[in-house]
């Protein structure tokens, strides 16, 4: 009888060990690092539809503003206005883009915000291993900026146009702080950059792991705006 007893208890241990075995356990992610203004400063910032100079017909200037948008509105200290809503100012005032900072400003007034964030896409390649050429260009508006009366967006676009051979839009301006990068996971550098901002956001026991970073490209765009966001934020600290 006593051997009968020590048996189903190692079976009803055995059980329960198994049973705690076969319960899910939560992903363990990583520690994402979160970015923010400097201190006691809040903005609100409008994100621009994408500018695409890199000649491929599959960058979509709407989706790359959202990927933007999902990275920046993760900054402390800031609002952000989403790609549409510029997109209405822009359809209202009959440009497709801004092309100088007189034009940022008004659409910044129209919007109320503080800054307007303009992405530019420069190299596409979504195979593996990916690779993205971009800019952000944040013009900011003016203190005591005064809209003026019965202003046509286009004549001002007219007055401040760059050369032929300036491929920025407003790069003449003083009035904007930008954020430049070239960014090919064929780079051991950038590949290094890259699994480390995996670590925080994708599941460790996935199928692919951070490999899913170089095979959805929308995910390495990802990667690529929280990285020119943060060389933003560092110039903007630094000017002001």
């Amino acid at each position: 009888m006593k051997q009968m007893r020590s048996i189903t208890a190692a079976v009803l241990l055995g059980a329960l060990a198994m049973s705690g075995a076969c319960a899910e356990k939560p992903p363990e992610y990583g520690q994402e690092f979160v970015r923010s203004l400097p201190p006691k400063r809040r903005e609100v910032w409008a994100v621009a539809p994408a500018i695409n100079l890199s000649g491929q017909r599959e960058v979509d200037p709407l989706l790359q503003a959202d990927l933007l948008y999902q990275q920046v509105q993760q900054v402390r200290g800031l609002t952000v206005v989403p790609v549409n809503r510029v997109a209405e100012v822009y359809a209202g005032l009959g440009i497709e883009q801004v092309q100088s900072a007189e034009q940022a400003a008004l659409v910044c007034d129209l919007l109320g915000c503080d800054a307007l964030l303009v992405p530019t896409v420069t190299a596409f390649d979504p195979y593996d291993p990916p690779k993205l050429g971009a800019s952000l260009h944040l013009f900011a508006k003016p203190g005591g900026y005064a809209r003026p009366a019965d202003v046509d967006p286009r004549e001002l676009a007219r007055r401040a146009a760059p050369p032929a051979d300036e491929s920025v839009p407003g790069s003449r301006d003083a009035e904007f702080l930008q954020a430049v990068g070239m960014f090919d996971a064929a780079n051991g550098s950038v590949r290094e950059a890259l699994f480390a901002y995996a670590k925080g956001r994708n599941d460790p026991v996935g199928p692919m792991g951070a490999r899913e970073y170089l095979v959805s490209m929308d995910r390495y765009c990802g990667f690529v705006y929280q990285s020119l966001t943060g060389d933003l934020i560092r110039s903007m600290r630094q000017r002001r």
